[in-house]
């Protein structure tokens, strides 16, 4: 098993932080944020470069909302300056690790994707219904993954390859910045917004004879 170091000065170096910076605009350059960072490009890389090697970056906390996709699901996103660190960090453990995976894992993974998914499902499918004239499929999904992976395996598994200290210790802050407790506290403060406006939605879509007869009848 190879082992590696001196990686934290070439993934938060400035050329580094450029490149991730153009990964991460890519289909985004609309959203304000982006747009707002991007207005003091320079200066934001700059910044963000020296806060890196002097050791005093820490990553901003998370904004939460829902989207349909098509079932709700709470979404927890980052600063467009700690997404530029993702990236950055992504690149050079992403070198390491995707190796060691195996092919027949589609998601998040360059030159993967649903289609190709898909395409694999259908080989495997007709293989085995050539053989054995059916083909069984299991479905299914593990309820909030990400939200239950143990940080302190997930470093154990990364630092057995990567002897940087510099680097473990940035991957540190990017992976304890969120928490399973920090989600589900946010979840449900997002569960009582959404309650509270659908009520108000439902009190100000209601006549008021309806709005009367609810009183009364309280």
């Amino acid at each position: 098993m190879r082992i590696y170091s001196d990686l934290f000065g070439k993934t938060v170096a400035l050329h580094s932080l450029l490149e991730a910076w153009d990964k991460f605009k890519a289909g985004k350059r609309h959203r304000p944020d982006v747009q707002l960072f991007e207005r003091n490009l320079e200066d934001n890389l700059f910044i963000l470069h020296e806060d890196l090697i002097q050791k005093r970056y820490r990553h901003s906390p998370y904004s939460s909302f829902y989207i349909q996709d098509p079932k709700v699901r709470l979404i927890h996103k980052s600063t467009v300056r700690d997404r530029i660190v993702h990236h950055a960090v992504f690149k050079t453990l992403n070198a390491i690790f995707e190796p060691t995976f195996i092919f027949d894992s589609y998601s998040c993974r360059e030159g993967k994707g649903a289609h190709r998914a898909v395409q694999r499902l259908k080989f495997f499918a007709d293989r085995i219904y050539r053989m054995h004239q059916k083909c069984f499929v299991l479905k299914c999904d593990i309820e909030k993954f990400f939200h239950s992976i143990d940080h302190e395996i997930l470093l154990s598994m990364i630092s057995k390859r990567i002897k940087d200290t510099d680097l473990i210790n940035l991957i540190q802050e990017l992976i304890h910045s969120f928490s399973a407790e920090t989600a589900a506290r946010q979840e449900r403060e997002r569960e009582r917004e959404r309650a509270v406006a659908q009520s108000a939605t439902s009190l100000r879509n209601s006549s008021p004879i309806s709005i009367s007869t609810n009183w009364i009848s309280l």
